[in-house]
């Protein structure tokens, strides 16, 4: 790796900018992408002593969950902390980039991490995004359709949970007339031409829409290319937000909070009253989830983990469900270790180090 810009491409495909939610401020905040990159610094949140760190140890990139730079701001004075990051970032020439929801939604992301920890097999997404994906159709002759599909594939496109490579193809009579600019494949310019084409119609993640129209154009036998691109009402059930799953064995409650106490190496848990129900269904959702309270009863969780919940908020549990608050920071704690492991994998021999600061802002006696 020799520029930042090459290193984002890594970050965008362990965490596609796509399936971060419209609110967030992910991706790269501020910074360089061209500047040569010398380090990447990795942290839960990016604040001063992070930045400082990052000088020390002389990497001019910090990767952070957390967006330093979430509201919009009108100056950069140095009288917060956040302009605070920012300033010393600017002045060294580090680059900060956030990943927060685009990993938050992401199958093998924060939540995913949360369930790991926990042990819970059976997981699936408890509230699986909407309006990612859409269908491309287009249209070939025979001879041209197989690589067409194969191009369409190898850039992501007809993958359907725990299935790739799928596809609808019929065939049908084409017609077409050049006017005299054209060069055409089949036929000739002017005179009416008529054939068998195959129609190829493929699914696919949006974010991926700029690469499988690249790919089809390179790949496809025709001067003009005829696509049409539609937005489908399905949701994606492999990302969203949240995810629910199951104990090996079921425990009680007072034993499940100390279970989860221990594994997420929380300081403290703060829950609803006790069911008198065993936990064995349990849905999490790293960071702030109080808005996730009623799919969680509907999911038919025994148990929902998160964080930030407020004090009338855990009467929602209606006596439906165990509702624990396990701590913001604890209930991501594994994310930036997963950011280095990945990234160590996809980029060897260079320089990525996991922050040694603590940011988590919340003390306990």
């Amino acid at each position: 790796m020799s520029t930042i810009k090459e290193i984002l491409s890594v970050l965008e495909e362990m965490a596609p900018l796509a399936y971060a939610e419209d609110f967030d401020n992910v991706g790269l905040i501020i910074g360089d992408e061209n500047a040569k990159a010398t380090g990447i610094l990795v942290c839960h949140d990016a604040l001063e002593n992070v930045i400082d760190e990052a000088i020390t140890k002389k990497c001019n990139l910090v990767v952070c969950f957390h967006p330093i730079l979430f509201n919009g701001i009108k100056k950069i004075t140095g009288q917060n902390y956040v302009e605070r990051a920012l300033l010393k970032a600017i002045k060294n020439d580090i680059a900060i980039y956030a990943v927060h929801t685009a990993l938050d939604n992401h199958p093998e992301g924060v939540n995913k991490l949360f369930c790991d920890a926990l042990g819970l097999i059976k997981t699936q997404i408890l509230i699986p995004k909407q309006n990612n994906i859409r269908k491309l159709v287009t249209y070939t002759i025979r001879d041209n359709s197989e690589k067409v599909r194969n191009a369409l594939f190898e850039a992501g496109a007809g993958s359907i949970g725990n299935y790739d490579k799928c596809s609808f193809n019929s065939e049908g009579t084409f017609t077409y007339q050049g006017n005299e600019k054209s060069e055409p494949t089949i036929g000739e310019r002017g005179v009416m031409s008529r054939g068998t084409e195959v129609k190829i119609e493929v699914v696919y993640a949006k974010h991926l829409e700029a690469k499988i129209i690249k790919a089809l154009r390179e790949n496809h036998i025709y001067e003009e290319v005829a696509t049409e691109i539609y937005n489908m009402k399905n949701t994606f059930n492999h990302i969203g937000l949240g995810m629910i799953g199951e104990l090996e064995e079921a425990m009680d409650e007072k034993e499940f909070l100390a279970f989860t106490k221990d594994k997420m190496q929380a300081s403290g848990i703060r829950h609803s009253a006790y069911t008198g129900k065993k936990i064995k269904k349990v849905a999490v959702l790293g960071g702030s989830g109080s808005f996730a309270i009623k799919n969680a009863i509907q999911a038919g969780a025994d148990a929902y983990l998160t964080s930030d919940l407020k004090y009338h908020q855990y009467y929602e549990a209606e006596n439906k469900l165990l509702l624990a608050d396990i701590g913001h920071f604890e209930s991501e704690r594994y994310t930036k270790e997963y950011i280095v492991d990945y990234l160590r994998k996809k980029i060897p021999n260079f320089a990525i180090i996991l922050s040694e600061e603590n940011t988590n802002p919340v003390k306990y006696l």
